[in-house]
Formats: C-alpha cells, sequence, structure tokens
C-alpha cells in the first residue's frame, strides 16, 4: 500500500511543483516518531529555501487533500529540501555529479574496503567509474548500497 500512496502522490503532485521550476527528487511515505509522513523532496539548481517549500506546500495542498492518499488515514504533510548529502536515486543524479567527489558504501567489502571516496566519472546500468586517489576504480553497481555527494567541512 506505501508504494501505491507513493505513486499517486508523485503522479498528482509532480505537474504542478514542475511547472513551479522545481524537480520532485523524491517522495516518502514511512513512520516516524510523530506518526506516518508522507515527504516530498523537491529540488532546484540554485539550492532550496524555507520559502520555497512554503510555496511548493501552499500550491499542493489542495491537490493533496483532494487525493486524499491515506483514505483519511492521519499522517504529517511535509515538503522538504532533499539536503547536501542526499543519496543519489536516479541516472539524473549521478549525471549531474560527474566531475565531483562521491562517497560510495558498499554491501560487502571490495578490495578490503566497504567505503570508497573518488571523483565520479560515470555510471551505467552494470558499473560505477571512480577516479580514487588517482587511480581509475570500477565498482559493480550490485555491490553498492548508496551513493552521495561527499561533503567536506573546513
Amino acid at each position: 500500500m506505501d508504494n501505491q500512496i507513493v505513486s499517486r502522490v508523485e503522479e498528482a503532485l509532480a505537474p504542478t511543483i514542475e511547472s513551479m521550476g522545481f524537480e520532485v527528487v523524491d517522495v516518502e511515505y514511512v513512520k516516524r516518531a510523530d506518526g506516518m509522513n508522507l515527504t516530498i523532496y523537491i529540488d532546484i539548481p540554485r539550492g532550496v529555501t524555507i520559502n520555497d517549500c512554503e510555496a511548493v506546500h501552499n500550491a499542493v495542498n489542495p491537490i493533496i487533500d483532494n487525493l486524499n492518499p491515506t483514505n483519511d488515514a492521519p499522517y504529517i504533510f511535509n515538503i522538504s529540501s532533499p539536503g547536501l548529502d542526499r543519496p543519489f536515486k536516479k541516472l539524473r543524479d549521478y549525471e549531474r555529479n560527474y566531475g565531483r567527489e562521491v562517497e560510495v558504501k558498499l554491501y560487502a567489502p571490495l578490495k578490503g574496503k566497504k567505503v570508497y571516496e573518488g571523483v565520479l566519472l560515470e555510471k551505467t546500468d552494470n558499473l560505477l567509474r571512480l577516479q580514487c586517489n588517482g587511480k581509475e576504480t570500477t565498482i559493480e553497481t550490485n555491490r553498492v548500497a548508496l551513493v552521495r555527494p561527499l561533503v567536506k567541512f573546513e
């Protein structure tokens, strides 16, 4: 049922959100300490502000009310920025980050390591290519648990 809710919500809200200039990065319907949460993650190249989240929330709130995706089951509705270190989910996430540093976490060690940091060179259906410490590293995508931007605070 949760996947149906996510699909229905994304299908219903994406056109309005995209017409406002934002990309729907993810839709999540999960249980948290405060109950069920339905969260739409939006992005835009300049970055998302709190005012952006409020504007999108106001624009889609009537649509979500009419949709009634949970059949009257209570939930908390959120619009959020995906954050600096959000995991890559779609091919366009990878493509936007070619040439940038990423962190790759694996399900099981490869050459004694479960975490790789390097410059993302390419992502295909089967392979991920990185430049790590001056050497090219190729990782099969079925070994990859998570890829996200490498965020360094100085």
